[in-house]
């Protein structure tokens, strides 16, 4: 059976259990609640100066619809190491080298490289391995969520079209004295490079659920927090369309790096 099939399965053995995230763009609402289970953020961390990672970005760009109906919830993130090195990644951002360097501290471990997976807030080493990969969202989409997410999208009145207001609610019942803090991404995808120089030089590079813009940490006070957050989208990338983009936001223990819950949000249309 092939890698994409044993997702399917994966992801038909659990279909009942999934379809509770679903976003709700009736009545004109944008809008995505996370389930009453757990779901697996995954971290892709990439650089378009580094050889290793066109197939670590094709193999996220699987799960480009994102979302709890798959129990997966993507997100590419661009470092800036490789940028010195004879192509500067467009794409990149020195707080995501920053992130990832404070997961793998966390973890125990002090050296970062590309491409490097977490799964929840955990390395995967393995993400390649279909079985692998399956087996680790199967256990944690199995798990009670001990966290609620709703993220919504309005469009800004009075505003041009491509202005939207996010708001993310996050709500956490763990049993847990450990700092929680709350973050939203804001993501883009069928995005295209043409590379000029470095080690892809010449090859033409696509992404998936690259993250555009990074908001948090915010510190859940009492079980709670809120971001509101203004996103105008041509200041992102002027004169891509809005189906291109989506929010994922979702709260994580600062003491342990783990992800206790996610929801995943594409601009409805």
């Amino acid at each position: 059976m092939g890698r994409f099939a044993r997702w399917c399965a994966l992801a038909v053995a659990c279909g009942a259990a999934l379809a509770s995230g679903v976003a709700n763009a009736a009545a004109g609402q944008c809008i995505a609640h996370s389930p009453a289970h757990r779901v697996a953020l995954v971290e892709l961390y990439s650089s378009e100066g580094c050889n290793s990672c066109p197939p670590a970005d094709n193999w996220l760009g699987q799960w480009k619809q994102g979302g709890a109906a798959q129990g997966v919830v993507p997100l590419a993130l661009h470092v800036d190491y490789w940028n010195s090195l004879g192509w500067t990644d467009r794409f990149s951002q020195h707080r995501f080298t920053e992130r990832q360097q404070t997961l793998t501290d966390v973890a125990g471990a002090h050296t970062i490289y590309t491409p490097e997976v977490f799964v929840a807030g955990r390395e995967m080493r393995h993400w390649s391995s279909a079985d692998s990969f399956a087996d680790r969202v199967r256990q944690i989409v199995a798990q009670p969520a001990s966290a609620d997410v709703a993220v919504e999208l309005k469009p800004r009145a009075g505003s041009p079209s491509g202005a939207f207001d996010i708001d993310a609610q996050f709500t956490s019942h763990a049993a847990t004295a450990d700092p929680l803090n709350a973050y939203v991404a804001v993501y883009e995808n069928a995005l295209t490079s043409q590379v000029r120089a470095g080690e892809n030089s010449g090859a033409t590079l696509h992404h998936e659920r690259v993250v555009r813009q990074w908001i948090g940490p915010v510190s859940l006070a009492a079980g709670h927090a809120q971001i509101h957050h203004d996103v105008t989208l041509d200041a992102v990338d002027a004169g891509a369309p809005a189906d291109r983009f989506g929010v994922v936001a979702f709260v994580e223990n600062a003491a342990t790096s783990d992800v206790l819950q996610a929801a995943d949000l594409a601009a409805c249309h």
